[in-house]
């Protein structure tokens, strides 16, 4: 049986690697077990860390690449561990804490149950099959901790036809009908870009961990979440859904297209790859828009305004083709974000296309310190974007950097846990956990 633990986070010490925050967050003295993989499952536990839970990463001891495929540069003087350097796994796991576990081992499976009895919530987005050959399914985690909260986040569902099936994003977005209606009207379905359905679950399994743990508060009782990715990206589909069930019509792919608006689109601007978006809600925004064309160009101004195919939303809408060629025209020898600007003050919906760098030097985005710096102990200041969400008497920056691998053992070991030096050892010794990195078996 493991030692009683302190319970508040004025009692813990402080992370290995991460500055205490100023004052207390929603979620402080929660502790967190976090066993996910990829995007969606650390997503959630990076959320939850930033609301203030102390996530305890478990890493098998060969669990980072060693040569990963790109490599932030490091300090000078900095050890040379390219596994600690990783960009993407230095961004999901912001805050955390990390710990050297074999779970295939039977001393590594007594000690992750060891660690259930002084935690709150264990999250897991492995395919269902997985936890059972850990041996480490709700009946095991419950009876060493009945008050636990034990999250799945498997892609299709606990049971079901496609139960056992494995899936990265793009095959959920797939499954799920988003693809179907990503793209344009006369091209292929398209995956939505950057991890959107694993982002998307990761905000389902943070909500319904904090919703757990208030009914917890409640009833005195732990419970299963079971998070299906695949039903978490159901919930943007429900006009599709409706509209087919209503009028028995597919909804099609629209590219930039809205479904009444035009204008409605991304037009070029000048220089290379340049952009701006617009939109024209009604004729009111289709006057302002003309308004400003007016400034530069009053003869295409007057061609449009006096064009029967452009004179109310519905024909612009029919006509939204030949409308977007006469308007990349004049959009084309614009500068985007001065046009934009424009349009802006006028009272039409417009931006800029703005790339990462746009974004970084954007003094909105530096007022609001959207992704203030962290300070990563072997690649200096990073940019870390913070929730979207800000409460305002919680600090919400992010708490700290990822870890280092390993860098939290003897944290939990000895002082979670209170294994003594002998106990430590023998789990070094027979390969269930490592301060280093080691080579994955084969």
């Amino acid at each position: 049986m493991s030692p009683e633990v302190p319970r508040t986070e004025s009692e813990r010490p402080p992370l290995a690697n991460v500055a205490s925050p100023d004052g207390e967050r929603p979620l402080s003295g929660v502790r967190i077990i976090d066993l996910t993989v990829a995007v969606a499952g650390p997503i959630a536990t990076q959320l939850l860390a930033g609301l203030g839970a102390d996530v305890i990463r478990i890493e098998p001891p060969w669990g980072r690449p060693r040569v990963p495929t790109t490599v932030a540069p490091p300090l000078d003087g900095a050890a040379d561990e390219p596994w600690n350097r990783y960009p993407l796994f230095n961004e999901l796991h912001l805050g955390k804490r990390s710990v050297a576990l074999n779970l295939l081992k039977p001393m590594g499976r007594a000690t992750l149950l060891d660690l259930v009895r002084v935690s709150d919530v264990l999250v897991e987005n492995f395919s269902p099959r997985v936890m059972g050959n850990f041996d480490l399914e709700w009946e095991q985690l419950q009876a060493a901790n009945p008050g636990l909260i034990f999250v799945s986040m498997p892609a299709f569902g606990k049971h079901g036809p496609h139960r056992d099936r494995v899936s990265y994003g793009p095959g959920i977005d797939a499954m799920s009908g988003l693809s179907w209606l990503t793209g344009y009207s006369d091209g292929a379905p398209l995956k939505p870009g950057n991890f959107y359905c694993d982002q998307n679950a990761g905000l389902h399994a943070a909500f319904a961990v904090v919703s757990a743990l208030r009914e917890r508060e409640r009833t005195g009782r732990g419970q299963t979440v079971e998070l299906a990715m695949l039903e978490g990206e159901l919930q943007l589909l429900g006009d599709a859904l409706v509209s087919y069930q209503l009028n028995g019509r597919e909804p099609t792919r629209l590219g930039n297209d809205h479904s009444s608006m035009a204008p409605h689109d991304v037009f070029p601007a000048r220089g290379d790859d340049a952009w701006i978006a617009i939109s024209c809600r009604d004729d009111a925004d289709w006057a302002a828009l003309l308004a400003v064309m007016g400034h530069d160009d009053g003869h295409r101004r007057a061609v449009l305004e006096n064009d029967h195919r452009y004179a109310t939303a519905l024909r612009r809408w029919k006509h939204r083709a030949e409308l977007r060629e006469s308007l990349s025209t004049w959009t084309g020898v614009q500068d985007s974000a001065a046009l934009a600007t424009r349009l802006q003050q006028r009272g039409v919906p417009a931006s800029n296309v703005r790339g990462a760098r746009d974004l970084l030097r954007d003094p909105q985005f530096l007022e609001r310190a959207i992704a203030p710096a962290v300070e990563h102990p072997q690649v200096g200041p990073t940019p870390a974007p913070r929730a979207a969400f800000r409460l305002s008497d919680t600090p919400s920056p992010p708490v700290g950097p990822a870890p280092l691998f390993a860098a939290d053992n003897d944290y939990v070991f000895r002082g979670l846990l209170g294994y003594d030096q002998t106990r430590i050892d023998t789990l070094r010794e027979d390969g269930v956990t490592s301060d280093e990195l080691l080579e994955r078996p084969r």
